[in-house]
């Protein structure tokens, strides 16, 4: 490896304060910043350097992009490459780092935090639910890209696990149809247009309605589709029946031990119980 370096930033889902600090760093340090102008708003830059070159990869194809990569890395530059939310969920990096290493270029991903947990907290929802939702799958709707045998939508319904439906905004109406092939029609679904951001929009439904409604709402991308019984806003009304087990105080592991009596750890009612579960 040669030169200088390329870093693949997570630049998060729009609140600059969502940007982790080391990829604050990053930017603040770099040479060449190229970011998706589509979906990141400039402001996330403001540490950057006065001098700093900035570059809207929407105008680039995958070999301009890459050029632009390697020749300032060759330059001995360091260059933040910086992808929307986290750069390992549906980020298009699988090929630029294949092509920054037949090159010779160094790189490195820097984390970001995902859309669909800003999405999520938007919501005020937890994705995982004891009892009701154990499993988070994260995928998108069939579009251009081709899915894999198996991995289509109405595959992934049967399963009525918490699904993350990633660059499908647009598709609600597909979405939905897919997705009645597991849920029933009653399921909670949310859509979560710029997460984090204060043009942030929130439409929940059902599987029955949620198609309309976010026609009605004028959402047509840049939306998180969030759907699963873990989304059932009554949830919350009955969380005493579903309690984690990590927190309750008959349930020992390895940092406290099994008390009957409270949440404190006792000699007379640890009875030796010992697991390394965790929520």
């Amino acid at each position: 490896m040669t030169g200088g370096k390329v870093y693949f930033v997570g630049g998060g889902p729009g609140d600059p304060e969502l940007l982790t600090l080391k990829a604050q760093r990053i930017i603040s340090q770099a040479d060449v910043i190229i970011y998706t102008g589509s979906l990141l708003d400039q402001g996330l830059f403001r540490a950057a350097r006065s001098d700093a070159e900035l570059h809207d990869s929407a105008r680039l194809h995958l070999e301009q992009l890459v050029d632009l990569m390697v020749e300032r890395a060759r330059a001995g530059k360091l260059v933040a490459r910086v992808h929307s939310g986290d750069p390992s969920i549906f980020g298009a990096i699988h090929e630029q780092m294949v092509a920054l290493e037949r090159a010779g270029v160094a790189y490195e991903i820097v984390p970001g935090v995902c859309s669909a947990f800003a999405a999520a907290a938007a919501l005020g929802n937890e994705l995982t639910v004891p009892e009701i939702a154990q499993t988070v799958i994260f995928t998108r709707a069939e579009g251009r890209t081709p899915m894999p045998d198996g991995q289509r939508l109405r595959d992934l319904a049967g399963h009525r696990a918490t699904m993350a439906i990633f660059l499908s905004g647009a598709l609600i109406a597909q979405v939905v149809e897919e997705l009645s092939a597991g849920y029933p029609p009653d399921t909670p679904v949310a859509v979560v247009a710029y997460a984090s951001q204060p043009n942030q929009k929130i439409v929940r439904g059902t599987i029955e309605d949620i198609a309309a409604k976010s026609k009605l709402a004028g959402i047509r991308a840049q939306a998180m589709i969030l759907v699963g019984p873990a989304l059932d806003p009554t949830i919350k009304e009955r969380a005493g029946e579903r309690r984690s087990r990590l927190y309750d105080p008959s349930f020992s592991h390895s940092f406290r031990r099994r008390n009957a009596h409270g949440p404190a750890a006792c000699d007379q009612c640890a009875d030796g119980q010992k697991t390394d579960e965790v929520e």
